[in-house]
């Protein structure tokens, strides 16, 4: 996510603690996703479906927060 604007994300992580600590949750959960899915963290179907909708949920905001910055900074 954001990957073409790799600067501009390092530079709003510097300022804003909360996009830094949502911003590396979302990348947290999303290794941990990938993981499950290819079979090598073990989970259950239960919890792997709540890291899914924790990790769209955090990225809901992420893209919010970032129009936001785009909008008003």
């Amino acid at each position: 996510m954001f990957e073409a604007q790799h600067d501009d994300v390092e530079a709003l992580m510097k300022k804003d603690a909360e996009f830094r600590r949502l911003y590396q949750h979302h990348r947290e959960l999303d290794s941990k996703v990938h993981d499950a899915e290819i079979g090598v963290l073990p989970i259950d179907e239960g919890t792997l479906a709540s890291m899914k909708r924790e990790k769209l949920q955090a990225k809901a905001r992420l893209e919010r927060m970032w129009e936001g910055r785009r909008q008003f900074g």
